[in-house]
């Protein structure tokens, strides 16, 4: 693995599980009234209704931190079998 890719990759180590899962549950959760917006817009996306631009937006903003958990989890697992991630 050459200098660039350990770069690119060691801002995900740095990010602490505490912090992740701290902003998985404010932005999961967030607004609380009268739904959560994670919760709004993955029903959206099963339903087909999911077309506008902010509406895509919300549901990658308030999911981000759901995929740097299960990024870092990968390749934490990753590591442990000794494969690169």
């Amino acid at each position: 693995m050459d200098k660039s890719s350990e770069e690119k990759s060691s801002w995900l180590d740095r990010l602490s599980w505490p912090m992740l899962f701290a902003a998985a549950v404010l932005l999961g959760i967030a607004p609380v009234q009268p739904e959560p917006h994670l919760v709004e817009k993955v029903r959206m996306l099963l339903q087909g209704t999911l077309h506008r631009p902010i509406d895509i937006f919300d549901l990658v903003m308030h999911s981000a931190p759901l995929f740097l958990i299960g990024l870092k989890w990968w390749k934490e697992v990753q590591r442990k079998r000794g494969t690169p991630a």
